[in-house]
């Protein structure tokens, strides 16, 4: 691990006046991916600027439709969350999946979303039930937030301080653990809304993206949604192929799931919220 000036900030304010003066400074909230990177010497910040103690940051709140998560909030936190669970579910049942016990009392959702992983959990969440993504300085759609393998559209310097995700009518998220570290190999995210369904995978390729297919057959609302998406096949172009699974066997788990999402989904009332 290279040498580095670790500053421990007040407020955002001070978080950001600290980014913006250290070129080569590096936000750290849970520190699960950075810490790892800077001992294996793959990282060299001058500048490690701790956001897991702003109070900011923090907190679950309901209002209005929507479920708003502070960017700091650690995955436990958000697993056990009455608001949570009464609100949405799968996200609750998303966040109690992740890693291990450790990793989910360190974890935070913005460090999450910010590193965008290929095999994470949260950004499926976040795509799957197209939240809004706020920042220091902005608010972003989901479908404009990632843009690559841990590549998003956040700018140097910039700060996620809270997601806020719209109520679904019907939720569900499913994955295929990788027996060691317990990422998804794959993972899907279902979600009924208004608009119709939104279908996300992650761990399937370099990006969380949208299965658009399978989004367009269960939004006409068919009267069977497993035999609407029976001979339904996503294409191996493009999906990771790796020592945990080719291509073609994480095209055969998206199926695998998305069957499975179904039959959960069937069995849950439609939520009416206030």
């Amino acid at each position: 691990m290279y040498p580095f000036r670790y500053e421990r900030p007040q407020d955002l304010a001070e978080a950001v006046r600290l980014l913006r003066a250290h070129a080569q400074a590096r936000p750290l909230s849970g520190g699960m991916t950075l810490l790892p990177t800077l001992k294996h010497r793959l990282a060299r910040p001058s500048h490690l600027v701790d956001l897991a103690r702003l109070d900011g940051l923090h907190g679950i709140a309901y209002q209005g439709g929507v479920l708003s998560v502070g960017a700091a909030t650690p995955h436990a936190q958000v697993a056990a969350s009455p608001v949570v669970r009464q609100a949405i579910p799968a996200l609750a049942e998303l966040a109690g999946l992740i890693g291990d016990a450790q990793v989910r009392q360190r974890g935070t959702l913005g460090g999450s979303i910010a590193n965008n992983d290929p095999a994470a959990d949260y950004p499926s969440a976040v795509l799957g039930l197209g939240a809004t993504v706020v920042t220091d300085r902005r608010r972003i759609a989901a479908d404009d937030f990632f843009t690559g393998m841990f590549s998003t559209t956040l700018e140097a310097g910039e700060i996620v301080t809270a997601v806020e995700f719209p109520l679904p009518q019907r939720a569900v998220y499913c994955k295929h653990r990788h027996p060691a570290s317990g990422y998804a190999l794959v993972g899907l995210f279902l979600a009924e809304t208004s608009a119709g369904v939104r279908v996300a995978l992650t761990g399937a390729a370099p990006c969380v993206l949208r299965w658009t297919e399978a989004e367009a057959r269960l939004s006409s609302r068919p009267a069977d949604a497993l035999l609407a998406i029976q001979q339904l096949r996503l294409a191996p172009e493009g999906l990771n192929d790796d020592l945990a699974g080719t291509p073609a066997y994480r095209a055969h788990l998206a199926g695998v799931l998305l069957d499975r999402a179904l039959g959960q989904l069937s069995a849950s009332p439609v939520a009416i919220k206030d």
